[in-house]
């Protein structure tokens, strides 16, 4: 007979990212700053890393941005080219596609770990988060960030640090696409959709149909991501 499943030890109260940040070495904290700049696309995908203009900006030498562009290049979201300095990663289809191929075998996997692995009181956690979807589903920004919760707190339950890391860099370079799955008309709509069935398994505590409801879901959204945006 199964132990039964009991709920994690209490977590470690944490700092707010603020602080943490405030304590990180310069080239983190610039690091973080240009990160939050490529994923808001106020530096674009495919433009120049004016270097010089940034370290007038923030008032650093260029030493510390350098190792703060070598963070970014290491998480793909920039790329280094030879002789011409630092650009914003543009991500093409295929890029795009091969993003979705990983993600699709490392959350799928990580789904089916909760299903099996989690307690109750994680797969309630869950529950929360996708209501979260169910509320926001009228505006798109608040559901893609409730989406984006659910996904991380779905690995970090999972509990394998790497795939964790790997799948945070993919969605990062995931980001930099131009037009987002999610914004495309009705994808909103049917990703709810296929997450309510996804919880439905979960909560049942069937790992297969898990992973393969979270296959399914990312194999829809790279279709949605290829497809022309809708007018």
């Amino acid at each position: 007979m199964p132990a039964p499943r009991t709920a994690s030890p209490a977590a470690a109260p944490q700092r707010p990212a603020r602080a943490l940040l405030a304590d990180a070495p310069l080239y983190e904290r610039v690091a973080e700053r240009l990160r939050e700049r490529i994923l808001a696309h106020s530096l674009a995908p495919g433009s120049w890393i004016d270097e010089q203009a940034l370290t007038a900006e923030l008032g650093i030498s260029r030493t510390p941005l350098r190792e703060a562009l070598k963070v970014l290049a290491a998480e793909g979201l920039v790329t280094m080219k030879l002789r011409r300095g630092a650009y914003v990663t543009e991500v093409s289809e295929r890029d795009l596609a091969e993003v979705f191929h990983l993600l699709s075998l490392l959350e799928s996997d990580a789904a089916a770990v909760v299903a099996r692995d989690a307690s109750d009181p994680q797969i309630a956690e869950l529950a929360a988060l996708h209501q979260q979807l169910e509320d926001t589903v009228s505006d798109r920004d608040a559901f893609f960030a409730a989406n984006e919760r659910f996904h991380m707190r779905l690995l970090e339950i999972s509990g394998n640090r790497w795939r964790n890391q790997m799948v945070a860099d993919l969605r990062r370079v995931m980001k930099l696409y131009r037009h987002h799955s999610l914004f495309k008309q009705g994808r909103l709509e049917a990703s709810l959709k296929e997450h309510r069935r996804i919880m439905a398994a979960l909560k049942a505590r069937n790992a297969p149909l898990v992973q393969q409801l979270m296959q399914q879901h990312l194999a829809r959204g790279k279709e949605a991501a290829a497809r022309p945006q809708s007018v």
